[in-house]
């Protein structure tokens, strides 16, 4: 333990040092000069901003510049985290009434430059400076037209500087969502400025290398995470947008991961329109994607009964997801929640049994509990989970994962069953989870068997399974004890399980980002006592 501490500590130490360094070295004169070095390119591409409107939430309410009060805007030292992000990334811009003075715009920008003209660690933050460059560009009308030659010699130079600043921090930044932008926005001045080799050139490498590094050999993000897809699948059609508009040749890359990430997409959303709350998602409303999809004609297609790790049984009625995906490795997991084999069923465009979401706020009780097997709709050994999570700084990622043993997928007209089962309580108990979920469309009947498979002769193993609601679903138990009633608005269902008791228990909701609310679960408890334990339930429309 002593000599542990003590490694952690050195390591400790010497992380710090480097940072020290670093920002040494970033404040200097020298890398001021190094990222100063640039041509004095004329601008020949300005993006439309209405290509950002799949990334952006515009402002219904749109703000006129004149009512700013520019004098102060960068002089306010009491502004919160929070707020200072949003007003120096620029993305208000894209709020801004396009009847705006655009001189006082410009003297926006104008006045940032001065106060910003050497690199800062907080103005000059990473994902700050990708935002801020696509935000300039794209809000061209105000930014640029109608300007005088100085000004826009120095909007320019300031465009290219932040740029350079980019390339040279790209490799060190540990967030990929942040090198995604920031490779958007490097392409984007490639785009926009003559000298495409030094900026376009470079950038198209990195996104191959984000893209080999991100994705598996079917396109489908390692992390298996729907919300990264989707993230993907913005700015890769953003970028292909931005190369068609220019006049460029789109990059076979690019064509190829928006095929995929596509793919991706119909299938964990368009295919059900409902958001899947497994592995870090929440409730998107995507919807208003759906609609950006359409006007620049985008259409994807995928009949596939397994993908990404997820299986998905659907028809007009009644859809079933179920995870049976192997865990991401550690490196990919700052968002997986350890559901494996959880489900999820949606009844006449109802979630009837869901997951719990996921907490990414700054509680970290929460963010523990919200990855842990418990809010999720699967089996429970001991109140353990079927994965381990290490604290790495601010995240939880995965210390011991699982395997997938075996898995079967049968889609009929009258029968439908998903099977898997996964090792997740091999090394603790000895024991291997399998279920089993059928479903018979012409009696609207469910039945679901989980199995605990003990490889060694031992019992008396606790275990809970959970079936999860949403928030507004109603639940009562019947006066003999044997079956709990569900109402979901205008429908009727009865859960039972003939060999174990059933009761109803209350536990938090996190389907909405970053917030939680107070749902219910039913939950089926008991302790084996044999070699093999099957435990089967129903669930019945009434």
């Amino acid at each position: 333990m002593f000599l542990r501490n003590l490694l952690n500590f050195i390591s400790q130490l010497l992380e710090d040092i480097n940072k020290q360094i670093k920002n040494i070295y970033l404040n200097s004169s020298f890398y001021n000069k190094k990222i100063s070095t640039i041509e004095n390119e004329e601008l020949i591409y300005k993006p439309s901003p209405h290509l950002l409107s799949s990334l952006i939430k515009y402002q219904t309410q749109k703000i006129n510049v004149n009512n700013i009060s520019a004098e102060n805007l960068w002089e306010n030292e009491n502004i919160n985290t929070e707020n200072f992000k949003r007003l120096n990334n620029f993305y208000w811009f894209f709020s801004l009434d396009l009847k705006s003075s655009k001189n006082n715009t410009q003297r926006i920008v104008s006045d940032w430059i001065n106060k910003n003209y050497k690199y800062n660690s907080n103005s000059w933050e990473f994902d700050l400076t990708s935002k801020r460059i696509i935000a300039w560009l794209s809000n061209h009308s105000l930014t640029i037209d109608g300007s005088d030659e100085h000004y826009l010699n120095i909007f320019n130079k300031m465009i290219q500087k932040q740029t350079n600043h980019l390339i040279n921090e790209i490799n060190n930044s540990k967030n990929i969502h942040d090198k995604m932008i920031g490779c958007a926005a490097i392409i984007l001045v490639g785009l926009s400025y003559k000298n495409k080799k030094k900026y376009l050139s470079y950038s198209l490498n990195l996104l191959k290398k984000i893209s080999n590094s991100t994705f598996d050999n079917y396109g489908f993000t390692k992390s298996r995470s729907i919300k990264q897809l989707i993230f993907y699948l913005k700015y890769f059609i953003l970028i292909r947008e931005w190369f068609k508009e220019a006049q460029v040749e789109v990059p076979d890359l690019v064509n190829e991961s928006i095929f995929y990430l596509g793919q991706g997409y119909t299938f964990v959303w368009q295919n059900n329109n409902f958001d899947i709350l497994m592995n870090g998602n929440n409730i998107s409303n995507n919807t208003e994607f759906d609609q950006y999809l359409k006007r620049l004609s985008y259409k994807f297609k995928n009949e596939n009964k397994e993908f990404g790790g997820y299986a998905i049984l659907y028809n007009k009625k009644v859809s079933i997801i179920m995870d049976i995906g192997e865990t991401p490795s550690s490196k990919f997991s700052s968002e997986y929640q350890s559901g494996t084999l959880s489900f999820e069923i949606i009844s006449g465009g109802k979630k009837l049994i869901s997951n719990c979401g996921y907490y990414g706020g700054k509680n970290e009780e929460l963010i523990k509990l919200s990855k842990s097997t418990a809010t999720h709709s699967t089996l429970v050994i001991d109140d353990n989970s079927s994965c381990k999570f290490k604290k790495y700084k601010k995240e939880y990622l995965i210390k011991e994962g699982l395997r997938i043993l075996k898995k079967d997928i049968i889609f009929e007209k009258n029968y439908w069953k998903i099977s898997a089962s996964h090792d997740g309580y091999i090394k603790k108990y000895n024991t291997i989870h399998e279920r089993d979920i059928e479903y018979y469309p012409e009696q609207f009947k469910f039945v679901g068997t989980d199995k605990i498979i003990n490889k060694k002769s031992n019992s008396n193993i606790k275990f809970d399974i959970r079936f999860h609601l949403e928030p507004n679903t109603k639940l009562m138990k019947t006066q003999d004890n044997k079956a709990i009633l569900i109402e979901l608005e205008d429908q009727g269902w009865k859960f039972t399980c003939d060999n174990f008791s059933i009761n109803i228990d209350n536990g938090l909701y996190f389907g909405n980002k970053n917030s939680y609310t107070q749902n219910q679960n039913i939950f089926i408890s008991g302790i084996t006592g044999s070699q093999s334990e099957n435990i089967t339930w129903q669930l019945n429309k009434i």
